[in-house]
């Protein structure tokens, strides 16, 4: 007897009005190729857990920020943690997945990443500039983020926000990992539009930056998406660490490069349903 195929539930906002992106189109051309390999079900993040029992493995995709629905996703992530469901990306990990505390963290241990404060103490560890970037720890999807003055730092700087210097960036730049493997890398070359995005090709120092992120961050099976800027001086900075729901831009991709990705996450689903 044939060993049956795997059953996927394949979480997705269809209708979340991303700005410069477009989830819905990303996720029914993946669902259509995973469906080559898996018995898959689109569901809405808001029934996961009604529907999760049923399925091998759930795969979150473009959910959207969970601030929409911070009560359902705890239920979700308590039942599947209680459980032992298998959740695609695995609910271990340690950056954008638990909030924006990693970049503190992160920065203060060192690691190529913006500077980050979070008290009103700590504000002098900043570089001196004209404006400063505040988002909250909770943020996601650039929502409650500022650009503000130096003056009005010590009334935002209550622990509950994240504080850094405006950088005078050349580009953003992101890698794109499955498991702890390298697939691909885009830029924005206009600082001015974030998504409209081309091929990047990295150089070996640029792989070495982004997979120290992968290697620190705890998640052996799932998607990854490292975001990092290019400073003044040719130094790349960590911007964002996304483990939860990163959009991949595969619409940007050559065939033989999207062909590559889908072959990859195939084979990590296989593995990890398997596991």
């Amino acid at each position: 007897m044939p060993r049956p195929r795997p059953r996927i539930l394949y979480v997705t906002d269809l209708t979340y009005p991303a700005r410069g992106r477009r989830y819905c189109d990303e996720d029914i051309d993946l669902t259509s190729r995973l469906r080559e390999d898996f018995d898959l079900a689109l569901c809405h993040p808001l029934d996961t857990v009604a529907l999760m029992d049923g399925f091998d493995a759930v795969v979150i995709r473009n959910s959207g920020p969970v601030l929409g629905y911070q009560a359902e996703y705890d239920e979700f992530r308590e039942r599947a943690l209680r459980t032992g469901a298998r959740v695609y990306n695995q609910l271990s990990g340690r950056a954008d997945m638990a909030g924006k505390q990693y970049l503190l963290d992160l920065s203060a241990a060192g690691f190529p990443v913006i500077p980050t404060v979070d008290r009103v103490e700590d504000l002098d560890l900043l570089p001196r500039t004209d404006r400063y970037v505040v988002k909250p720890k909770l943020g996601a999807d650039s929502i409650g983020l500022e650009s503000v003055e130096a003056d009005r730092l010590p009334a935002l700087a209550d622990g509950s926000v994240l504080i850094q210097p405006c950088v005078d960036f050349s580009y953003e730049v992101s890698f794109y990992f499955v498991d702890h493997d390298f697939q691909y890398a885009l830029y924005a070359p206009d600082t001015e539009k974030r998504w409209q995005l081309e091929p990047y090709e990295p150089a070996p120092a640029d792989l070495e930056f982004a997979q120290r992120f992968i290697d620190w961050n705890a998640i052996d099976h799932g998607i990854q998406r490292v975001d990092a800027c290019r400073a003044p001086g040719g130094r790349l900075l960590l911007v964002e660490l996304e483990d939860l729901n990163p959009y991949l831009s595969l619409e940007v991709l050559d065939d033989t490069r999207r062909d590559a990705f889908v072959a990859a996450l195939k084979a990590s689903l296989h593995r990890f349903v398997r596991a």
